[in-house]
């Protein structure tokens, strides 16, 4: 399952960051790393930006850059 199917409220761990280049690089320096437990907080109403809380922080990315995380609940 990927961050964008995860339910709202739902806690997850990230399994994989896929994809390559800036984005990805980017994601993994933010704490988002496999392993790591993940809460999905909200969705804009058009699907983009997805908000999260990981490692304490939320974080606010696009539905492409959460689509490319895979987690497991």
């Amino acid at each position: 399952m990927t961050l964008t199917e995860l339910p709202i409220g739902k806690d997850a761990r990230v399994i994989a960051v896929n994809g390559e280049g800036r984005v990805t690089r980017r994601l993994l320096e933010m704490g988002v790393i496999p392993g790591v437990s993940v809460q999905k907080i909200k969705m804009a109403p058009f699907g983009d930006p997805v908000e999260i809380r990981v490692r304490g922080y939320s974080l606010a990315m696009r539905r492409t850059e959460s689509d490319a995380i895979e987690v497991s609940v």
